[in-house]
């Protein structure tokens, strides 16, 4: 199956035989304060740590190496906003600019290394800079996607307890303004750990009412800096130091904050951008990603100037800012060479303009792959992006856990053929095994628990904050020897590896073990399907039955019960009588995260009569109502 051309093989054989020799030969393209002599210590930390002796500093190797190396003047950040009609580009000297007065701002507020500093922000350059900043001066920094309700954004001020939260008046999504001040307010209200300083960036869209002594005025607090010339130097660090913490969406009670070092983030970031997203320095890279969540550290902040790339910041959405061709525009008008984004983007994009007549608009001579991950990118969907652009679609998998890319087609090396429905290949540094409850190993092509042997590769987490007990609990203690991804899957007999679902999305169907994956993959092969989703209802009789909520394509003229009939008869053909699919029910939108990925949890406890409480994360909580109606029509549901 292997493309003659890709060196893919030959490089993870190379990994195989000598992981410390590979890492450690990584890690000579990262400007080291102090290089590191051991490059893994299996005794230390939960599973082994990467570079325990390196000394380092992220934004270092992010931005003043590249002003010294002759990159001052080109574009480092391309900031593009239809949403405020703003487009703004900033060079690596300019961030750097920015990113030393902020350094030198966040310090005069008494922040040290070691602080944590939590980010409620919205995707605007100063985002960027702020990461760029706590990095610098040695804080950690955890961002909380902006928006986020006041109680979920409580209970990380209570874990992380930070000495400063930085934020912004406002967050704009598509056409709404969301006012970020009055959540903020509020979850410092909630929260125990009491922040005495926030500092928020007034954006003209909403003007923030400002709370005494607490709360500081950006851009006066910045104009300060400016005046006095203020600066501030870069802290070492040890490669084992925290660079950030990042908190996993959906959780309840105390929330997971996953820890990323600096030293190994900052050498499986350098060696994924050329070697599997084929990215040169000096090139466009765009991640349409949010900055709250992992892809977006990794590949909106992180890897591209790392790298000595320019990223693409983009406030906007896949359609209605302001149509469906927005991707495009930005693609073709910043010359990107590359896109990552998420499967659910392109689905809209794909229900609003299914011929891609928007597309004829603009030039993407110059485009040559795209990336999908976020969550599994169906067939269907990867196969229409891969006809209307005529370049590579890659899909690949990841986790906020893992940082980086834990499968995938490696572009720098050569793309492997695709196969629909398939994130391709491990990557360096990742042995993947399916296994069953007991921990054996399956058989190709047989669905199973999706687990990674152990010690994880550099980048990934190596714990999380202050919550050890709870790592090994959550990831490792299931599966000795392995952490636990919590997705299922198969490996075919080529070795590429398909991820089904979430093993909560397996469903035992009258003691059959089926994928809500593999179902949802025949739903979206239907013609006038542009987005769908499969889950297992509770059934007296069989245990659960599957259900599919379809999203039909802009134009269908057919009547919706006709469709969901065709859709039931070819579950029938495709996966067989097994599936006991019969029940198909058509939807004018499924509800998501801001992230885009589906809330099956919630529509599933909807369905099944179960209380159940609204995410924090939803885009627009009027969608779980309109699933809650279309399910009594039905008859289903309490």
């Amino acid at each position: 199956m292997d493309a003659p051309t890709s060196r893919y093989r030959d490089v993870y054989a190379r990994w195989q035989r000598d992981p410390q020799g590979f890492w450690g030969e990584a890690a000579d393209a990262i400007d080291w304060i102090e290089k590191p002599r051991t490059v893994f210590d299996p005794k230390a930390g939960i599973y082994g740590r990467w570079f325990p002796d390196g000394v380092v500093n992220t934004c270092y190797n992010a931005l003043d190496r590249h002003v010294e190396n002759g990159r001052n003047n080109q574009p480092a950040l391309i900031y593009d906003s239809p949403v405020t009609n703003t487009k703004q580009t900033f060079t690596y000297g300019r961030v750097l600019s920015e990113v030393q007065l902020l350094g030198a701002m966040l310090r005069d507020f008494g922040v040290a290394k070691g602080d944590r500093v939590i980010l409620y922000m919205p995707m605007v350059p100063e985002a960027v800079f702020a990461m760029l900043a706590c990095a610098r001066i040695g804080a950690i920094h955890s961002v909380v996607f902006g928006g986020f309700a006041a109680k979920e954004l409580a209970t990380r001020i209570d874990d992380a307890k930070p000495k400063i939260i930085l934020s912004a008046s406002c967050g704009i999504e598509g056409t709404r303004v969301i006012p970020y001040k009055p959540l903020l307010d509020e979850a410092i209200n909630l929260a125990r750990h009491k922040v005495a300083t926030c500092l928020i960036l007034q954006r003209p869209q909403c003007k923030a009412a400002m709370t005494e002594l607490r709360d500081h005025d950006w851009r006066r607090v910045w104009e300060h800096a400016v005046n006095y010339a203020k600066t501030s130097a870069c802290e070492p660090v040890q490669a084992t130091d925290p660079l950030y913490i990042l908190y996993t969406s959906g959780t309840t009670g105390i929330p997971k904050g996953v820890v990323r070092d600096n030293g190994g983030h900052l050498v499986a970031l350098k060696w994924s951008m050329e070697n599997l997203y084929g990215i040169k320095p000096g090139e466009i890279f765009w991640c349409a990603s949010d900055i709250g969540w992992v892809v977006g550290h990794s590949y909106i902040v992180y890897a591209p100037l790392i790298h000595g790339a320019t990223s693409i910041l983009y406030e906007g959405k896949p359609v209605g800012t302001p149509d469906a061709g927005a991707f495009w525009r930005v693609a073709s008008e910043h010359k990107a060479v590359s896109l990552f984004t998420a499967p659910t983007a392109f689905r809209a994009i794909r229900k609003e303009d299914p011929d891609a007549t928007l597309l004829k608009q603009y030039d993407l001579s110059h485009f040559r792959a795209l990336f999908l991950a976020g969550e599994r990118a169906d067939p269907p969907t990867l196969e229409w992006a891969e006809k209307v652009l005529q370049v590579p679609v890659i899909d690949h998998w990841w986790q906020t856990e893992t940082g980086w890319c834990i499968c995938g087609n490696p572009a720098g090396l050569g793309t492997l053929p695709v196969k629909p429905g398939s994130a391709t290949v491990p990557m360096p540094g990742y042995t993947i095994d399916v296994v069953d409850e007991a921990n054996n190993k399956v058989a190709a092509n047989t669905i199973g628990s999706l687990v990674i042997k152990l010690p994880m590769p550099p980048g990934a987490l190596p714990t999380l904050w202050h919550q050890d007990k709870r790592m090994r609990e959550s990831y490792l203690d299931e599966f000795p020897g392995y952490y636990k991804t919590a997705d299922a899957g198969f490996i075919d007999d080529d070795g590429y590896v398909y991820v089904m679902s979430r093993t909560d999305d397996i469903i035992n169907v009258a003691g059959h073990r089926l994928s809500t994956g593999g179902m949802e993959e025949v739903l979206a092969s239907h013609p006038d399907v542009a987005e769908c989703a499969v889950l297992g209802i509770k059934d007296d009789m069989k245990g659960e039955v599957p259900c599919g909520f379809i999203v039909l394509k802009a134009g269908v003229t057919k009547a919706p019960a006709e469709i969901e009939k065709e859709i039931v008869a070819l579950v029938r053909e495709r996966i067989g009588p097994v599936a006991a699919f019969k029940l198909a029910i058509t939807v004018a939108r499924l509800p998501k995260t801001r992230s885009g990925k589906i809330l099956r949890g919630t529509i599933k406890k909807i369905a099944d009569g179960e209380e159940w409480t609204m995410p924090a994360t939803i885009d627009d909580p009027a969608i779980l109502g309109e699933i809650g109606e279309a399910l009594k029509g039905k008859g289903v549901g309490g």
